[in-house]
């Protein structure tokens, strides 16, 4: 009752390219916003009302801290601000989503783990 089946050989040639790098290709010259957040501060409704020239908002980050890199408002790095011919620029320090460096133990570096904790926020200052 049963008939015998052919299979057709798998080919093992392997792609010169991944696939999901051409489909990335496809993508190189669609344009994207990305930002530079040096850090937030919540504020009701009144307090932002009140804002004037000269006001000064606290922010949930210290000096030096870290920088975050937004595209499309998704973080993607963080890095710190430098200065370039009298222009401000960001040189990327942390790819985020990648691997933290790890010493011969095993054990994330002791910079890294504080950078990783969340940062406080701040009660907001109205000016």
């Amino acid at each position: 009752m049963s008939e015998p089946v052919e299979l057709a050989q798998l080919s093992e040639a392997v792609p010169a390219e991944p696939p999901q790098m051409a489909d990335l290709k496809r993508l190189s010259d669609v344009p994207i916003d990305l930002t530079v957040e040096i850090g937030r501060t919540r504020l009701t409704v009144g307090e932002t009302l009140e804002l004037r020239q000269g006001s000064i908002l606290t922010l949930n980050r210290m000096a030096g801290e870290p920088v975050d890199l937004l595209v499309n408002g998704t973080p993607i790095a963080r890095g710190e601000v430098v200065v370039i011919d009298e222009q401000f620029g960001v040189r990327i320090t942390e790819i985020v989503g990648q691997p933290q460096h790890q010493d011969a133990h095993g054990h994330a570096g002791a910079g890294q783990a504080a950078e990783q904790a969340p940062a406080a926020e701040q009660p907001p200052a109205a000016g």
